[in-house]
C-alpha cells in the first residue's frame, strides 16, 4: 500500500510543477480553501512512512525573493478534468476476498474505498474470464451464435458481491468500466481464448451484441456501467486469454458493429475506450481511429498500459502528450499496470514503489484523466491465475493466515 500512498502524495503536487506557463502579471489572493495544505511524507532509507509532517500556509505576494519558496499559479491555464484513480476487482480478487474474515474484508474495502481510506473511485473489471481466476469462461454455451444462453449467473457468486460493497462506499463518483480478453473459442480463428487469435469477421455483430448484454446484466444487478474498453492488449498473443485487433480492424468494429449496436440499445452515453495496450504503439492506433469521423464518434478516448518497458526501453510518456495535442477532444484513461513478477520476499521493494509514483506523475501531467492500477486483492502466492502469471497487487491477503500483507 505504501507505494500507492507514495504515489498519490507526490501527485497531489503535480500541478504546481508547470513552469513552463506564463505567469500572471498580477499576484492573486488565493481562495481561502487553498491557504493551507498538510503534508506526508514517504521516504526510502527513512522511518517515515506517511507521516505526518505538519501544516503549509500559502500567502499571496506581489513579487517573490530568490530566497523564497514560492507557488505560481496562472488561472487562465487550465488543464484535464480529473476522473480519478482506481483499480480491478478480478475474479481472482473475488476469490481471496471470499477466503477472508468479515473484519478482513471490511479492513481492505476501508483502505481502498472509505472516507478515511485512498479514496479510489475507478473499478475495472473483465467481460468472462482473464489470466487472474481459476479457469477461462464465458458467459454463453459454446457455439451460441445468437447468444440466448447468455448469463453472468458465475459472477454474482463471488466477483459481483465485492464489486457491490466497493460501488456502494464509492457512491455517485464510481467509474465502472469493463474489458475483454477474449471473445469465445468458436467466434474466433483459432478455436481457442489463449494464445491471440482474432475475432472472425462473421462475428462481429455478435460479439458487439454480447458487450450489450454484458452491460444490461451488470446494469440489472445495480451497477452502472460507465464505458467499455474493445480489447485488452490488441497487439499481444498471450499465453492467457487474448485477442488480436490491427488498428484497421479495431477501428472497423467500433464504426459498424460495437459502436452501432450500443446505440441502437440505449447505451449511446457509455464511454468507449480504444487501445487498451502499452504507450509504444499507442500514436499509429490513435491515429487510424480518430482520423476516421465515423469511428471517433463512438470513441470517448485512449485507454494504455505501462508494459512497453519488457524490452528494457524507458516510459513512452511523450507519445501521450502527441496524442492529447493531436486530439484535444478525446480523453486518456490509464487501464492497466502491475508490478510483474511476484516474490513474496520483496513485499515492499522501494522501485516498485518509485514505479507506480513515476508514471502516476507523467502521466496526469501528459493529460490523463484517470488512473487505474490492475488487482487490488490477491492471494500469498500473487494470483490465482490459471495460466501461473503471478504479480504483484497493492495488497496480498494470505488465506491461510487470514491477514493482509500491504506492499
Amino acid at each position: 500500500m505504501n507505494r500507492f500512498l507514495l504515489a498519490l502524495a507526490i501527485l497531489a503536487s503535480w500541478t504546481s510543477c508547470e513552469t513552463h506557463q506564463p505567469q500572471p502579471k498580477v499576484a492573486q489572493k488565493p481562495s481561502k480553501e487553498w491557504t493551507t495544505a498538510r503534508l506526508y511524507v514517504t521516504a526510502e532509507n527513512t522511518d517515515k512512512r506517511l507521516s505526518d509532517d505538519g501544516v503549509l500556509e500559502f500567502e499571496s505576494a506581489d513579487q517573490t525573493l530568490e530566497t523564497e519558496v514560492a507557488i505560481f499559479v496562472n488561472p487562465a491555464r487550465k488543464f484535464q478534468a480529473f476522473l480519478g484513480i482506481g483499480g480491478a476487482i478480478t475474479d481472482a480478487s473475488a476469490e481471496v476476498f471470499s477466503l477472508l474474515s468479515e473484519p478482513q474484508q471490511q479492513a481492505l474495502l476501508d483502505a481502498y474505498f472509505g472516507p478515511e481510506g485512498i479514496g479510489y473511485n475507478i473499478i475495472r473489471t473483465s467481460i468472462h474470464s482473464c489470466d487472474f481466476g481459476l479457469g477461462s469462461h464465458t458467459y454463453i454455451e459454446e457455439g451460441d451464435t445468437s447468444l440466448t444462453t447468455f448469463s453472468i449467473a458465475r459472477d454474482k457468486i463471488k466477483r459481483i458481491p465485492m464489486i457491490q460493497r466497493a460501488a456502494d462506499m464509492i457512491g455517485d463518483d464510481l467509474v465502472f468500466y469493463a474489458s475483454p480478453w477474449s471473445p469465445p473459442a468458436f467466434m474466433k480463428t483459432n478455436q481457442h481464448m489463449l494464445r491471440g487469435g482474432s475475432l472472425l469477421p462473421e462475428f462481429y455483430d455478435a460479439w458487439a451484441q454480447y458487450f450489450v448484454k454484458f452491460i444490461e446484466a451488470y446494469e440489472a444487478e445495480g451497477l452502472p456501467v460507465w464505458g467499455v474498453t474493445i480489447q485488452n492488449e490488441p497487439m499481444a498473443t498471450q499465453r492467457w486469454e487474448s485477442c488480436i485487433y490491427t488498428a484497421e480492424q479495431e477501428r472497423d468494429f467500433l464504426k459498424h458493429h460495437l459502436g452501432p449496436a450500443m446505440a441502437e440499445a440505449g447505451y449511446g452515453d457509455k464511454n468507449i475506450v480504444v487501445w487498451d495496450h502499452n504507450r509504444d504503439l499507442i500514436t499509429h492506433r490513435a491515429n487510424t481511429i480518430f482520423e476516421d469521423s465515423v469511428a471517433a464518434s463512438y470513441a470517448w478516448g485512449t485507454g494504455f498500459h505501462w508494459y512497453e518497458t519488457w524490452t528494457g526501453g524507458e516510459p513512452k510518456y511523450d507519445n501521450l502528450k502527441l496524442i492529447q495535442e493531436s486530439y484535444p477532444d478525446k480523453k486518456l484513461l490509464f487501464t492497466e499496470g502491475c508490478q510483474e513478477g511476484f516474490d513474496s520476499q520483496h513485499y515492499e521493494r522501494w522501485s516498485n514503489a518509485e514505479r507506480y509514483g513515476n508514471s502516476m506523475i507523467n502521466d496526469f501531467n501528459s493529460g490523463t484523466v484517470g488512473w487505474t492500477d490492475w488487482n487490488i486483492l490477491l492471494d500469498e502466492r500473487g494470483g490465482p491465475n490459471h495460466v501461473q502469471n503471478f504479480c504483484f497487487a497493492p495488497i496480498h491477503g494470505d488465506t491461510q493466515t487470514d491477514e493482509l500483507i500491504l506492499t
